[in-house]
């Protein structure tokens, strides 16, 4: 039988950077295999080469790259220096305030710009060209300095950050409770029937690719967490739909899964399938506008539009709006263009 342990140095002088434990349904599989879903950015030359130096613990035995993952193994990716997203490095980037004051500033985020530093995003984060621009922002309950909430690299739109301890616990309190206000606008695939309506469905991670999540019903209920999405057609497309979406709860990519659930995958969202032509025709024509609406828009169609609170100092209710960033309005257009030949034919 092969031997898949190492020997490897003292484990006290480890740090550890990821842990997961495999699910019981799980067949046996490589854990190089493995990793790649669940680890983003993750290639399988870096994951075999973590294997070789000793990294990688199942079950707290350092392990081959050719172990084979068994129903409940407690996998540990150890490395010798701490994970990159605790060596917080201020830099001068340039962020778009809307709104600032002594306990709380809005900012208007950019598509493309990680919230948080993380695996493989370790510079040029929103977190980055806060701690330079900010001392002493107070950390969350995840240790991230001035963050109340977060949005997704691709999402565009506005973010509240906390100035003060204060500020922090009001704030992150009014968003725990439901109370804070959020509006999303979004592309979705094909034409969303009613409309309006509201989506509940537990959120959780996907048990077979670690970077997705999904909604689980019924007896599999509790292995999400609860999410209400409110929904709204703003305008039909064709074969895309503009809708609006308030969102009740904060889960992790959270429209983009209940849309998905629905049947309505987000325009471009490579992550969870909208990158492909999820609606239409066969003709080739078709198919080349398409992917120039796809240049047009390299991302999924989502933009964090309007966003209330209540100001934690003041107790005045606050509210702030953006405008849909070009690329999205571009994209929008298109539709609109393709869709009015659509009548006329």
């Amino acid at each position: 039988m092969e031997d898949n342990t190492l020997q490897l140095p003292d484990e006290d002088n480890l740090y550890e950077h990821h842990a997961f434990t495999v699910d019981k349904g799980q067949a046996p599989l490589r854990i190089d295999k493995y990793l790649m879903n669940f680890v983003e950015n993750a290639t399988r030359n870096k994951i075999q080469t973590a294997a070789k130096n000793g990294s990688i613990f199942v079950n707290d035995v350092p392990v081959k790259p050719s172990y084979k993952v068994k129903p409940f193994d407690a996998i540990r990716v150890l490395f010798t220096h701490p994970p990159y997203e605790n060596l917080l490095v201020g830099e001068n980037i340039d962020i778009d305030v809307v709104y600032e004051d002594d306990a709380l500033l809005v900012v208007n985020k950019p598509a493309g710009m990680v919230v948080h530093p993380g695996h493989g995003n370790y510079s040029g984060t929103l977190i980055n060209a806060l701690i330079y621009r900010f001392d002493n922002l107070p950390n969350n309950s995840s240790e991230r300095p001035g963050l109340v909430h977060r949005i997704d690299k691709d999402t565009s739109g506005l973010l509240v950050i906390a100035k003060t301890e204060q500020a922090m616990t009001h704030l992150s309190l009014q968003f725990a409770e439901k109370t804070s206000e959020r509006e999303y606008v979004a592309i979705v695939w094909g034409n969303v029937e009613d409309d309006e309506g509201t989506i509940e469905g537990n959120i959780g991670r996907h048990p077979k690719n670690r970077l997705q999540n999904m909604v689980f019903l019924g007896d599999e209920a509790d292995k999400g967490k609860p999410a209400v999405t409110h929904y709204k057609v703003l305008e039909r497309l064709g074969y895309v739909t503009l809708v609006s979406c308030k969102l009740e709860t904060g889960r992790t990519h959270q429209i983009r899964v209940h849309m998905k659930h629905i049947g309505h995958t987000l325009f471009n969202d490579e992550r969870y399938g909208g990158e492909k032509i999820l609606k239409g025709t066969t003709f080739t024509k078709y198919k080349q506008f398409v992917d120039n609406c796809f240049k047009v828009l390299p991302r999924q169609a989502l933009h964090a539009k309007t966003l209330g609170f209540v100001h934690p100092t003041t107790g005045e209710f606050m509210q702030f709006d953006s405008s849909i960033p070009e690329d999205i309005q571009q994209c929008i257009e298109k539709w609109r263009n393709y869709a009015r030949h659509q009548e006329m034919e």
